[in-house]
């Protein structure tokens, strides 16, 4: 593993396929199996941390917490101080550069068709009009409440839908701002809460009255929402062995292990009713409550028998840190053929720093993408995978017609194509129509020895439609 490698999977909190990847439960409501379907179908999407901590171009929220990891030490050795003026950071936050049109249109430009957003991280910032703390963006300590784009996930939401984005409401179940979460009479030693449940059982029905009532805002004064992604997978019922089971084998820094169940089945249920169809996310907890599964920063080396999605950020850090590096539209690209060549979606993610705006990099990434996508998203958008899902540098998808799509990627010393592309094992049907995406020039299929090739024209190896990667379709 290379030095950024190694930094990214440590800076971005990267969870180990296995454990990220439960058991999954299928759903019965038949207005949330529909928009699954849906959802199923559209591929790639955009996430997007952002907080009040971009002004310090810091990872968000978790240098509040005491488990002592390298990307989240903070500079500042006193703890109480650290947090004070953490928390202080909301009473300078003012990102006028905020344009979330500017935002809608570059990734819908990109071939993003869903949004994510953090409506409150860990932290406990809440960026929307909550009534229930005033550790929020439209607080008046807040110098960005007087705008009139105050409430920031609204105008996200409203922009996003106009274009026909599905919405997907990022919520964090732990909140380390409330004191019915982590009490100021204790010390907080980990990201559970810091006190004993059993032993102060009304203090926690207080805290699960406080998310549900957080949640409920959203589902009810923010227009259609169609994804409630809830992270913080510590927060969740445990039976007595997942309990044992946990503490047994838990890292030695997260220490206070215990039952935090917030009745998610409930908030499933009143959701549901505002929101009729809602897919439910609850992350890396196995349940009925989480429709889709989201392996973080890593990609499945196989399909999968359930819906699933890649979430993965375009720097090291899911927040915006300054001087971090993006991958390449390269990259990018190739991650997104080949998880939906699994059968997986891509949700990329993007911090806004602390003005309110996206750096040139990212720009400059989904303009990229979007060129690529204008040419070859027919073999992205309504796919599912196909064997053999991948053979050498090719990744294949195919559509309900049974129109298949052979996906050359590209390496970085290749500008052009080669002379012939080979399969062993994959094998087109008999009287196919092949030609590439971009141009209308039939291609020829020879059979060889070990399977069959096709002759790539030199008009079209001079000239490749497109950067990076390159598609052949097979259609009848």
């Amino acid at each position: 593993m290379s030095e950024s490698e190694r930094k990214e999977s440590l800076h971005a909190g990267a969870v180990e396929i296995e454990k990220a990847i439960k058991e999954y439960y299928p759903e019965t409501d038949p207005l949330v199996l529909k928009k699954l379907e849906k959802w199923k179908s559209l591929k790639f999407g955009l996430l997007m941390h952002w907080a009040p901590s971009s002004q310090w171009g810091i990872v968000e929220s978790w240098s509040l917490c005491s488990e002592d990891e390298d990307w989240c030490k903070r500079k500042i050795e006193n703890y109480t101080e650290y947090k004070r003026r953490y928390e202080n950071l909301k009473k300078t936050f003012n990102p006028v550069k905020f344009n979330p049109e500017k935002w809608a249109n570059a990734a819908l430009d990109a071939g993003m068709k869903y949004v994510v957003f953090t409506t409150k991280h860990h932290d406990g910032f809440c960026m929307y009009d909550s009534k229930f703390t005033d550790y929020k963006i439209t607080d008046r300590e807040s110098p960005f409440h007087a705008n009139p784009k105050a409430n920031i996930t609204k105008e996200i939401f409203d922009e996003f839908r106009k274009k026909d984005f599905m919405i997907g409401a990022y919520f964090s179940k732990p909140d380390w701002h409330s004191d019915f979460f982590w009490w100021q009479k204790f010390a907080t030693p980990d990201r559970n809460a810091n006190y004993d449940i059993e032993k102060y059982p009304e203090r926690w029905q207080k805290f699960v009255k406080f998310t549900h009532n957080q949640i409920d805002e959203l589902m009810t004064y923010y227009g259609q929402i169609d994804i409630l992604w809830l992270d913080g997978c510590w927060v969740r019922y445990y039976s007595e062995k997942e309990l044992e089971d946990e503490k047994k084998n838990n890292n030695f820094n997260i220490c206070r292990v215990q039952n935090q169940d917030i009745n998610m089945p409930l908030i499933a249920k009143y959701s549901r009713v505002k929101q009729p169809g809602l897919i439910v996310v609850d992350r890396a907890v196995p349940g009925p409550q989480q429709n889709y599964l989201t392996p973080e920063n890593q990609v499945p080396n196989k399909t999968l028998p359930y819906p699933w999605e890649t979430c993965m950020p375009m720097t090291p850090s899911w927040s915006y840190e300054p001087g971090l590096e993006y991958k390449s539209a390269r990259k990018l690209i190739h991650l997104l053929v080949d998880i939906v060549a699994k059968g997986g979606n891509f949700l990329l993610n993007i911090g806004p720093t602390s003005e309110g705006d996206f750096e040139d990099d990212a720009y400059d990434r989904l303009k990229k993408i979007g060129e690529w996508m204008k040419i070859n998203s027919e073999a992205i958008y309504n796919s599912r995978p196909v064997e053999p899902y991948k053979e050498g540098k090719v990744c294949f998808t195919q559509l309900d017609d049974g129109t298949t799509y052979a996906i050359y990627l590209a390496d970085e010393s290749e500008d052009s194509l080669p002379e012939k592309i080979s399969f062993t094992k994959f094998y087109p049907a008999a009287g196919v129509n092949i030609q590439m995406l971009g141009r209308n020039q039939e291609l020829k299929l020879k059979k060889t020895a070990a399977g069959f090739e096709i002759e790539i024209p030199e008009s079209i190896r001079k000239n490749p439609p497109c950067n990076y990667a390159w598609t052949i379709k097979f259609s009848k």
